[in-house]
């Protein structure tokens, strides 16, 4: 049981904190994570990682020259936040371009895919590579679908040596793409994980089995076993290793052994030493291995076994140096420290001025936000029941929480223009939200904000491009494709009708009108619709008959907002002097 804290609520960042105090040789705290607190060379890659905190040395113990430039903390076994991405890779960018890696879970990629997007707008060219080593999440025939574990370590280790020896964007991408693809892992537990300020661990192993096919977040295996001998374990995981290793893999293998929190190092040990035998029977020459505590899950009793297949390549930037808190290899020169203010000025924007434009836009910005919390919390009780038929029941306080975070940072930002408010907002939603809702919301009012800027005027061609640029940064991230039941099903006839009113000569209001209108009718119709996407989609046959919650609230939200725009043009038009033709 996880047993030193003083606020549960407080423990990921507290633990992060009391981790840069030990290690500041190595790291600088920043908002979001941490980063190299020693020079980086102008134009390197960076490596930026991360996920949620639990699992060290991943992923902040893995930030050093050699390996990582930077690492996204989130909350316990929780993804760190869209802006929490976006502000640790700014403060890693030296100029080479970012690459972004992490495990393949949902909310890592929604909210690191937010921070990608983000980043690529501003001009910081960002690529993605996902770890998706765990053969027990899913068959051989759907790579792209299984989860990452302990194969992050090789992932991250051959991205970072290759971007410190000055390969550039295409090929530490590239690099990283080929260790994943021939990374394979393989895990068991033999009791869960207990987090903070919890009195009971996520799960509990019957005495006397093994769960196999855990995950790293307290997620229970796929089977259970009777608990093996050392010798039966050890053939139990190589034997379903070497059953599903990649095509073209040659016969020198790297072999980690990882604990996961309370499986001792004499135990580790023992076990690698039975894996060691097993690979050299089957004709495998092992390669610099690693055992010990590499990517664990707080104090859950288990261990997992990874295996890559080198080639040449990969084994020279395996086997180069690395020197960060928790990873060393070989020797690698000092470094010299990074100035705290560089880093500091790495995380901060360059203050724009607003144009009387963009700053009047970003007022009428502020009370649509505070419309759209309007609507939300009227309907928050509605949209979370509606959500409860086949999902978590979550998404009226999800929305309701986001959209108050969201309006209140707007509000904040007051006086400022379209593009710094909405990113402001969109930030915050993100942040505040969580969750799939919360990282594609944030996500398309950012991309909204963007495609507004800071101009001297606008014009109907902005709007659709906002528009546009709301609507593309949802489909880009979360994927989902019309008849999947989710937002998207009221989201492109939204899209579809305004900009076909526009292109037929009506104004704003009137496109924004008749595009709320479709939208509120597609949500309607999900009702006919089975869920193919997100939480519904394993109680399909019970949503059959509800609309879909996240395409309810954007139309409802649509719908006020398009109110309040006739609401104002109304009170305008009262208002303006007899006979001046307005």
């Amino acid at each position: 049981m996880t047993q030193i804290f003083d606020n549960p609520a407080d423990f990921a960042d507290e633990a992060l904190d009391g981790f840069v105090a030990a290690n500041r040789g190595y790291v600088a705290r920043v908002d979001g994570g941490v980063v190299r607190s020693t020079e980086v060379p102008g134009g390197q890659v960076a490596l930026v990682v991360g996920g949620g905190s639990g699992h060290y040395p991943a992923f902040a113990g893995l930030v050093g020259p050699g390996l990582a430039t930077g690492s996204a903390c989130g909350n316990m076994f929780a993804s760190p936040a869209a802006g929490q991405v976006y502000r640790v890779a700014k403060a890693a960018n030296a100029g080479g371009g970012v690459l972004l890696s992490y495990g393949n879970y949902a909310g890592d990629v929604l909210h690191f895919g937010q921070a990608q997007l983000r980043l690529n707008a501003e001009g910081i060219e960002t690529r993605t590579v996902t770890v998706t080593d765990d053969i027990a999440s899913a068959p051989i025939d759907q790579l792209e679908k299984r989860r990452g574990i302990a194969g992050d370590l090789t992932v991250f280790k051959i991205a970072g040596a290759a971007a410190e020896a000055g390969l550039n964007l295409d090929d530490v991408e590239r690099l990283a793409i080929k260790t994943n693809y021939r990374t394979r892992s393989l895990g068991v537990a033999f009791d869960g994980c207990t987090l903070p300020g919890a009195k009971d661990p996520l799960f509990h192993v019957s005495a006397g089995q093994m769960s196999l096919g855990l995950g790293i977040h307290g997620e229970p295996g796929i089977s259970e076993h009777p608990m093996p001998t050392a010798s039966e374990l050890a053939q139990l995981l190589v034997s379903k290793l070497l059953a599903d290793k990649p095509e073209g893999s040659g016969d020198r293998v790297v072999a980690i052994v990882n604990g996961l929190g309370t499986v001792k190092y004499d135990e580790l040990f023992l076990l690698f030493g039975k894996v060691e035998k097993l690979l050299t029977a089957a004709g495998l020459t092992v390669v610099e291995p690693e055992c010990g505590e590499l990517v664990t899950s707080l104090d859950m009793s288990g261990l997992s076994l990874t295996l890559l297949w080198l080639d040449d390549e990969l084994e020279q930037y395996w086997a180069a140096p690395a020197d960060t808190p928790a990873f060393r290899k070989g020797s690698m020169a000092p470094r010299a420290a990074r100035a705290e203010a560089a880093i500091v000025d790495a995380e901060t924007a360059d203050v724009e001025q607003s144009t009387p434009a963009a700053a009047e836009l970003g007022r009428q910005a502020v009370a649509m936000l505070a419309q759209v919390r309007d609507v939300v919390v009227e309907h928050e009780d509605e949209l979370g029941k509606l959500d409860a038929i086949a999902g978590d029941g979550d998404h009226g306080i999800g929305m309701r929480r986001g959209v108050d975070a969201a309006a209140a940072a707007g509000e904040a930002a007051s006086g400022s223009s379209v593009a710094r408010i909405l990113l402001a907002a969109g930030e915050a939603w993100s942040e505040r939200a969580g969750g799939t809702s919360g990282a594609l919301w944030g996500s398309a009012v950012i991309a909204a904000g963007q495609a507004l800027g800071n101009r001297e005027t606008y014009s109907a061609n902005d709007a659709r491009a906002a528009v546009s640029a709301f609507v593309l940064a949802i489909t880009e991230l979360g994927k989902a494709e019309p008849g999947d039941k989710t937002m998207v099903d009221a989201l492109l006839p939204f899209r579809d009708a305004f900009l076909t009113e526009l292109d037929g000569g009506a104004p704003v209001d009137r496109a924004l009108a008749a595009a709320a209108a479709a939208a509120e009718l597609a949500a309607a119709q999900t009702a006919e619709l089975r869920p193919l996407k997100g939480r519904a989609r394993p109680l399909a046959e019970k949503s059959l008959g509800h609309p879909d919650p996240g395409a309810v609230s954007f139309g409802l939200i649509a719908t006020r907002i398009s109110h309040h725009i006739d609401s104002l043009l109304a009170s305008a038009a009262s208002a303006a002097p007899a006979g001046n033709g307005a």
